[in-house]
């Protein structure tokens, strides 16, 4: 504030003094200073009303005194009307992002299938207003169920369009698939459509009801897991494959697993297996299993439901990022 001071006084003085505009143009630059350390314009008002009173002016040399104070207030206009201009865009921004949020929350909605020998959970959470995250099941009416946990790399509105544009590829085929060519197809799709420097992961599963086997591939994605009831333990599912939309002919491995009674498959993004807490430290995927083991009893939505609470307890909250969660348990 004294160095300001003494820079509006300087100019004051040589303005009352030759009455030239050019003595005026340090103002703008000066008003714009007391902007950034946050003096208000009454503070100028007032500053200038104790020069004037310091100086003993005339009345000639306090109507001259004025121009320099209307020169100063001024860039506090611009800015004012800058600060305006920014908060109408921002309107307007924000105006959009619920139009893409609408949008992206209807066309990635999916219904949770009633199989009867199993129950299924699952939870997306984004970290800011869209989501990068995607999680699709559909129930192919012959004993069958696809499923799909994805992730692009990549945020906003590009990252929610892409999911779209996926979620339609895999709804448009409308019959079971295994996993290696439902990814083998929207490699494809992904490749053509979806901006170069965005790639996506997805883990690909499909259960078939009438022998309780499941079969699984992989895009560069966080490994999922089965829960062995009869063991107790997890056991991971390492499909191996490189990230949708790098190579057009890219081939898919593809596993299978039988299915027991109490056995749980769970697949997730990494923001379930990168969490941060407060301190730095990662919450390690040991940690996020033994949560489930401990609530394995409970329908896998409500399991879900608490491993999100868990973890949300122990999350930095600068270092969100969009979580997904899905687990199917065999019931009968």
């Amino acid at each position: 504030m004294d160095t300001l001071v003494e820079k509006y006084n300087i100019i004051f003085d040589k303005y009352i003094a030759s009455k030239k505009e050019e003595d005026l143009d340090g103002l703008q630059d000066l008003s714009f200073e007391a902007i950034e350390h946050d003096i208000s314009p009454e503070e100028v008002v007032s500053l200038h009303k104790d020069l004037m009173l310091e100086k003993e002016l005339t009345a000639e040399e306090a109507k001259y005194s004025m121009d320099v104070l209307l020169e100063m207030i001024m860039g506090f206009g611009f800015s004012y009307r800058d600060y305006k201009a920014l908060v109408r865009k921002m309107e307007a921004h924000d105006k959009e992002m619920d139009v893409a949020v609408s949008l992206q929350s209807m066309m990635l909605k999916t219904a949770i299938p009633k199989l009867d020998s199993i129950e299924i959970g699952a939870i997306s959470v984004p970290a800011q207003r869209v989501n990068g995250d995607y999680f699709n099941l559909i129930d192919h009416k012959d004993g069958t169920m696809s499923f799909a946990v994805a992730d692009v790399i990549g945020k906003g509105i590009p990252a929610a369009l892409a999911m779209s544009m996926i979620k339609f590829g895999m709804d448009s085929y409308g019959h079971s698939q295994l996993p290696s060519d439902g990814l083998k197809r929207l490699n494809r799709v992904v490749e053509k459509n979806v901006n170069q420097n965005m790639f996506v992961t997805m883990f690909y599963g499909l259960y078939e009801e009438v022998n309780s086997k499941f079969y699984y591939s992989s895009a560069g994605h966080e490994p999922g897991y089965i829960y062995r009831e009869q063991t107790d333990s997890f056991q991971e599912l390492n499909a191996r494959g490189i990230v949708l939309g790098i190579n057009p002919s890219t081939r898919y491995d593809q596993k299978e697993h039988q299915i027991e009674i109490g056995d749980m498959i769970i697949v997730f993004t990494d923001g379930f297996s990168e969490i941060r807490r407060l301190n730095g430290e990662f919450v390690s995927t040991e940690e996020l299993l033994e949560i489930i083991r401990e609530y394995k009893h409970l329908h896998p939505q409500d399991i879900v439901q608490v491993v999100y609470e868990e973890l949300l307890k122990q999350q930095d909250p600068k270092k969100r990022d969009d979580l997904t969660i899905l687990i199917i348990k065999k019931i009968h």
